[in-house]
């Protein structure tokens, strides 16, 4: 016949018994007493959370900083904890510890931002490679294995397998696969192109040069779009060359004062109406 005492088992063969001291201190007051029996607590517990925290080895953060992590949500878990509330503590720590190590890696480890969804769905998808691994496949599992290892469509498989990809971002200064020359991948981006700020310039002031005169067009035409220099333009309209430079500038005023006036006029309804 077994007795009460040994009815009580614990998940873990070494879990220490701290019933009595969560009691104790769920009656103790806030002070150096109280500090010091959690500080006992959380020293007789971490060797769960250490084992909860060799569950995430080999998944690019080191151990011992796992082991800090999981350490935090070990303090927080005894901290939180009410025997009141009739569950054992190992049952509510678990959860705590596991959630803390998880967000650690939501947060700390990713370089950039990716949805908890795609995390997931990458979680899932290494679990299920592993497992394939361990089966008497010897290839690379297919997405459609293991879509259906892992409980979830092609599709999400492929988001999955992405993310595992993506887990860290490639430095602009490092050089490209089989480059060997040491092209970078910044080699490869492209830059600001001159020729938008021409085009923005053009459409600013097209209005402007439909109502300038014939003759004004016509200089402004054969300096900035045929590339005729003012001596050629003066001899074919028979005129001075210090006349088409006067031309030449005045138009130009024309047309930029005239610019920013349509802007202004295109900005100030923005601003009324904010």
């Amino acid at each position: 016949m077994r007795t009460h005492a040994a009815s009580k088992r614990h998940s873990h063969h070494d879990a220490p018994d701290t019933a009595a001291r969560f009691r104790r201190l769920a009656g103790m007051a806030e002070g150096p007493e109280r500090d010091a029996l959690r500080q006992e607590l959380v020293n007789a517990w971490l060797p769960m959370a250490d084992r909860l925290a060799g569950r995430f080895r080999n998944r690019g953060e080191a151990l011992e900083d796992l082991r800090q992590v999981a350490a935090l949500g070990l303090v927080k878990a005894v901290s939180r904890y009410d025997p009141a509330h009739g569950t054992a503590f190992e049952s509510f720590a678990v959860p705590t510890i596991t959630g803390e190590i998880k967000r650690h890696f939501r947060d700390h480890m990713w370089t950039l931002h990716v949805p908890r969804r795609v995390q997931d769905l990458r979680n899932r998808v290494r679990t299920a490679r592993q497992e394939l691994a361990q089966t008497s496949i010897s290839r690379s599992p297919t997405i459609a294995e293991i879509a259906e290892r892992a409980g979830m469509t092609e599709e999400e498989a492929k988001a999955g397998l992405e993310a595992l990809d993506s887990f860290s971002a490639l430095s602009l200064d490092a050089e490209l696969p089989g480059a060997g020359d040491g092209y970078s991948l910044q080699d490869s981006l492209g830059g600001p192109d001159a020729a938008l700020d021409v085009v923005i310039d053009r459409e600013a002031v097209r209005p402007a040069l439909r109502r300038l005169p014939e003759r004004e067009k016509k200089i402004l035409y054969m300096r900035f779009f045929r590339d005729m220099t003012q001596s050629s333009i003066a001899e074919d309209l028979g005129i001075s060359q210090m006349h088409v430079s006067r031309l030449i500038t005045r138009c130009c005023t024309r047309l930029r004062d005239q610019a920013m006036l349509d802007q202004r006029d295109r900005v100030r309804p923005l601003k009324d109406a904010a």
